[in-house]
């Protein structure tokens, strides 16, 4: 009887580990339409999701629906943000600094270098990272002290127009924006690796790491792309994606702004049978 029970057990183990480990791919279920705004910048304060629409200098507030409900104005082109807590991180593009914006007000984030064009900010804990545009390169806070990696180029390392940044535990993920690439470093700025430069992109432009999956954004080819963490594709979505600038996951659900229309288009992750082997669409 003893051994019957763990043949049960072991089977229903078994089972279970089967079905944890079937592949998944995300389908698209709606689109949310955002009336006037030309978002650039996509991030969760709360359960409320904030865009930055850069053409209009502010920062909107939309409700599931996609109705704005608050707006921040007298920003400078807001381009990639972040949030931490209930602070917004604000790249403005057009004053070369990072705002931050909370129920208390909003203040310049001190830091004894310059930027040029900030494009992208990250903020994990205590650490913060800044893609600036022009000066092609990476600032990155670990808490105590500020560091600065990479120069224009196209060799590892280099970077030709970084655009939006994003930290995880023991990494910098960079979009590489105008190299049509995913760079990836450790906290020191030393590379480690890149994905994407075999997918032909152009304009590696909004990028957002999950637990097991790096997603971005092909602005000009209409589409993003999905990675595991190796820079392995797995998967490709365009299905209404119209110059898509960012990306996050709310929910469980992944949400894809496009620039050009001002929507979001959502997708849901659904398990693939193993007679549904294609996963690129």
């Amino acid at each position: 009887m003893k051994l019957l029970f763990i043949s049960i057990g072991l089977f229903f183990i078994t089972s279970c580990k089967e079905k944890e480990e079937l592949p998944k791919k995300w389908v698209f279920v709606e689109t949310i339409e955002v009336k006037g705004v030309n978002p650039i910048g996509i991030a969760n304060v709360d359960g409320q999701l904030w865009l930055s629409d850069g053409d209009h200098n502010r920062l909107v507030q939309i409700d599931k629906g996609g109705k704005i409900m608050k707006t921040i104005d007298s920003l400078e082109r807001p381009m990639h943000i972040d949030a931490l807590g209930k602070t917004l991180y604000v790249p403005e593009y057009g004053k070369d600094a990072i705002e931050m914006i909370d129920e208390n007000g909003r203040t310049v984030l001190q830091m004894k270098d310059s930027l040029d064009a900030p494009a992208g900010v990250s903020v994990y804990k205590k650490e913060k990272a800044i893609a600036d545009f022009y000066n092609n390169r990476i600032i990155y806070f670990d808490g105590r002290n500020w560091i600065a990696f990479g120069k224009e180029g196209k060799a590892k390392g280099y970077f030709y127009y970084p655009t939006d940044v994003q930290i995880t535990e023991d990494k910098i993920w960079v979009a590489d924006a105008y190299n049509n690439r995913v760079q990836v470093f450790d906290k020191n700025g030393k590379f480690l690796q890149m994905m994407g430069q075999d997918q032909k992109m152009n304009a590696a432009t909004g990028i957002f790491v999950s637990d097991s999956e790096v997603f971005i954004t092909d602005f000009e080819n209409d589409r993003v792309l999905i990675f595991d963490k190796e820079g392995n594709l797995k998967q490709e979505l365009s299905k209404n994606i119209e110059k898509a600038t960012d990306l996050i996951i709310q929910d469980g659900k992944l949400k894809i702004i496009n620039y050009r229309n001002g929507k979001i288009n959502v997708f849901n992750q659904v398990a693939i049978e193993p007679n549904q082997a294609d996963m690129k669409k």
